[in-house]
């Protein structure tokens, strides 16, 4: 369910410790959100989508845009 998660992370050549430390959580804890074990809460969402400079639709799956979008001010 969450392929772009893992996709993201070898495409940035990090393990899932070091992801899992930037969250503050476990890498055990992580890595169920990435084998969709686990559904991934938004409020980590929203932390990848900023690491990874892209959009919430677009770790789920619901676009293959990986720009992000732009916030209104």
């Amino acid at each position: 369910m969450y392929r772009r998660l893992r996709e993201l992370r070898e495409d940035h050549d990090l393990t899932q410790a070091q992801i899992s430390k930037y969250l503050n959580m476990s890498q055990t804890g992580y890595s169920k959100y990435e084998t969709g074990e686990n559904d991934v809460p938004t409020k980590i969402l929203i932390e990848l989508a900023k690491y990874y400079k892209t959009s919430i639709d677009y770790l789920l799956e619901l676009t293959d845009n990986p720009k992000p979008y732009e916030r209104n001010k």
